[in-house]
Parts: structure tokens; sequence; C-alpha cells
């Protein structure tokens, strides 16, 4: 299936955002269109690996408590989290409590600290020419991994980074318009 209406009469719409309003939000909205800017992108790396193992859905209803929760994703005062701050985290039923994923937005907002580049510069380095991608047709044709988003891994990962293997990168490419993975027929399709 290329897209489908999210049965309210409106708009085709990739397959994935249709059961939910909040989705259909984030589809219509935000996902796939270009992002910038070092807090803005630094938020998506945070997000794409507190979502590893769950649904998006999970992450989207829990996003504000989440900045919130992590000053905003200011990489300049999470990175000065502590054992108190993330033993707080961890107490804090309004995000996702998971250890190693708090640690590592922590560990992450150092690495944005050390980098020699804009974090945004270095993301959008690894974006592909969108001319020579094919839009897909079906939820099927859009990979989980591409070369792309294992170059970008390994690259996050020689930099400090953890919790950014190729999935949660892809998925990162996707979220801030790296790529396009809007389907066939999706009225987002450009």
């Amino acid at each position: 299936m290329t897209a489908r209406t999210s049965g309210d009469g409106g708009p085709l719409r990739c397959v994935w955002s249709t059961t939910d309003p909040e989705y259909i939000a984030y589809h219509d909205e935000e996902w796939g269109v270009p992002l910038h800017g070092e807090q803005a992108m630094f938020e998506r790396v945070c997000l794409e690996a507190f979502q590893s193992g769950l649904s998006w859905l999970v992450i989207l209803r829990k996003r504000e408590a989440f900045r919130r929760a992590f000053a905003r994703f200011d990489p300049l005062r999470v990175a000065e989290f502590g054992e108190d701050d993330v033993r707080r985290l961890l107490a804090d039923q309004s995000i996702v409590r998971n250890r190693a994923k708090i640690e590592a937005a922590v560990r992450n907002a150092r690495a944005v600290l050390e980098l020699d580049v804009p974090l945004d510069e270095l993301l959008w380095s690894f974006a592909p020419d969108a001319s020579r991608r094919a839009r897909p047709r079906t939820i099927e044709d859009v990979p989980a991994v591409t070369p792309e988003s294992k170059a970008m891994a390994k690259e996050l990962k020689r930099r400090g980074f953890a919790f950014v293997g190729p999935t949660t990168c892809y998925a990162l490419m996707q979220a801030t318009g790296m790529v396009d993975d809007h389907l066939v027929g999706c009225w987002r399709a450009s």
C-alpha cells in the first residue's frame, strides 16, 4: 500500500501516520522537514535514542516532559548533569526511565561540546543525494539502515556519542529531513 487517508476524509498520508492524531500532526508538520540548529538536532539525537526499542508514539506523547527534564535539550546544560540528575531522571515517571539512555543523553551532550564543527553540519554531511533516491512506493521499500546511516553512526561513535547505531541514525535522517521517505501518493511527498 502506498498511502491512505486517516479515515477523516483528509489527504492521503504514509500508512504509519494514520492511526493517531499525534502521529498525523507529526507526519504532516515535522517528519521529513529539514531541521537545523544545534539544540534542535541534539534533541532529535536524544529522542531517537530514547525511542530505540519503543514506539515513536510513546516518545511523541512524552516529548514535552523530556524537554522539561532535559533542560530543553540545551547541550551546555545537559553536559553538566551529574549523578543526582541521573537519579532525578530515573525517578521521573513522565519520561522513559532507562539508565543507559539517560546516561547516553548526558554523554552525547558532552560530545556535542567537543565537536570541531556544529552538530547540524556534522549530521547533515551524511545526507544522501536526494536526486539519486527513488521515492518509496510501500513501507517495505523504506530501508532501516543505509550506507549513509552506517557512516553517520560510525563517526558519531568515534566522536564519543552513545546509542547512535545505524538504525537510530537512519530514523534521525528521516525525522530531520535528510531523507524524504514519504510514500508515493502521500500529500507530503515532494
